[in-house]
């Protein structure tokens, strides 16, 4: 059978071939625990550890010894904010995030405030941007942590982080962002954003699963964090457990790769990403793009159609892996809370679809797309009316 043309990369993406080759010698020869400072088996996994940081923190503008290894963006984001909030809990229990975010800061928020914390969710405008004045206007004297995703997972949209690091360093408020869908698509860098905590996730960057960093700004203000698993004294004592090295050297690798690339990698995903929109726009009418046209992921695209079933949407475009939503809420289905925090109507929220362009798309991929798209959806169209679609469009 042959396979779908592979679109949905904001919810994985396949690990690159380069890094499989450098994590396989982990598995085999080079085996040992880098906790193991005794003898020769350790000191190479130890070794390995050590250059994997180095090219994490290069892509990201960060010290060696300010990445912490996790499981994934997940951990990393529930460690930036319960580990922020319980060593500051002190001085204030109120923290300020966004309706548009990952669950996985939504999730510990949730957490937090049936542990007596106030959270302020804010409202997004119709392109999934937060306000910055209105990140300011929710400070409190009491309020410890904002935390806002650099560029959201289903829509694309980039958001104003740096400037509201800015307000918030001038309150002594710290400041996380979740990074994963942003790190190896658009430049990175934690000292021109000015956040305190980055959540990253090496299976977004064609690393492999199960592994991730959270970045711990060092210096002065501190960062106050208190860890979240125990057990062990690894990674600065912020997360125990034995360090999966081949995992890390993967996701090393990953990084080092995402940051060569990136230069010519978002242009050219860009360039087909507009070629995607323009091509399905002029095929259907009722199409309406979610986010905006400028300060967007260069891979994403977010589409509503109007006068589809969201039932059988994804059912009609057999050929095409692609989501309707977020890949962390698929099971059971659920509609997004994304597109409905932007003002889509509900019938819309339902009839979307979510494009994850990649490094392995091509320009054939995107035309086959739009093919398909097209006459899938003017069937779907044709049936829900009752008319029968001209020969060629059925599929």
């Amino acid at each position: 059978m042959k396979r779908p043309i592979y679109l949905d990369h904001l919810a994985t993406t396949p690990c690159d071939p380069r890094v499989v080759a450098a994590m396989l010698p982990y598995l085999t020869e080079h085996f040992g625990n880098a906790g193991s400072r005794t003898h020769q088996y350790g000191w190479a996994a130890d070794e390995a550890v050590k250059l994997a940081r180095e090219h994490v923190a290069a892509v990201l503008g960060a010290q060696p010894r300010e990445i912490i290894f996790t499981s994934g963006a997940t951990e990393a984001s529930n460690l930036a904010i319960k580990g922020v909030a319980e060593a500051c809990v002190a001085r204030g229990r109120h923290v300020i995030t966004q309706v548009t975010e990952h669950h996985a800061v939504l999730g510990p928020m949730e957490i937090l405030e049936k542990h007596g914390f106030s959270v302020t969710r804010l409202p997004v405008d119709a392109e999934g941007r937060v306000d910055p004045a209105a990140v300011e206007a929710a400070l409190r004297p009491d309020t410890i942590l904002v935390s806002l995703m650099l560029a959201n997972n289903e829509i694309g949209t980039v958001q104003p982080v740096a400037e509201v690091a800015a307000l918030c360093r001038a309150r002594d408020v710290r400041v996380h962002t979740d990074a994963a869908q942003a790190v190896g698509k658009i430049p990175v860098d934690v000292h021109a954003l000015g956040v305190d905590l980055l959540s990253l996730s090496g299976h977004k960057i064609y690393g492999p699963k199960g592994i991730g960093a959270l970045y711990v700004r060092h210096g002065q203000p501190r960062v106050p964090l208190v860890a979240q698993v125990h057990g062990g004294s690894q990674e600065r004592g912020l997360r125990a457990g034995t360090l999966p090295v081949h995992q890390i050297v993967g996701f090393g690798e990953a990084m080092r790769l995402a940051g060569d690339l990136l230069a010519d990698e978002g242009p050219r995903l860009a360039h087909l990403r507009d070629v995607l929109q323009a091509g399905i726009l002029a095929g259907l009418d009722g199409v309406y793009v979610n986010g905006p046209a400028e300060g967007r992921l260069p891979g994403a695209l977010s589409l509503s159609f109007d006068g589809v079933d969201g039932q059988g949407l994804i059912t009609a475009l057999r050929e095409l892996a692609l989501s309707s939503g977020s890949a962390c809420m698929s099971d059971p289905p659920t509609p997004s809370h994304v597109l409905a925090a932007i003002g889509r109507s509900p019938a819309l929220v339902h009839a979307s679809l979510r494009f994850g362009l990649g490094r392995g798309t091509t320009a054939a991929d995107v035309d086959a797309a739009v093919t398909c798209v097209v006459d899938g959806v003017r069937s779907l169209r044709a049936r829900r009316a009752g008319v029968h679609p001209p020969a060629g469009i059925m599929r």
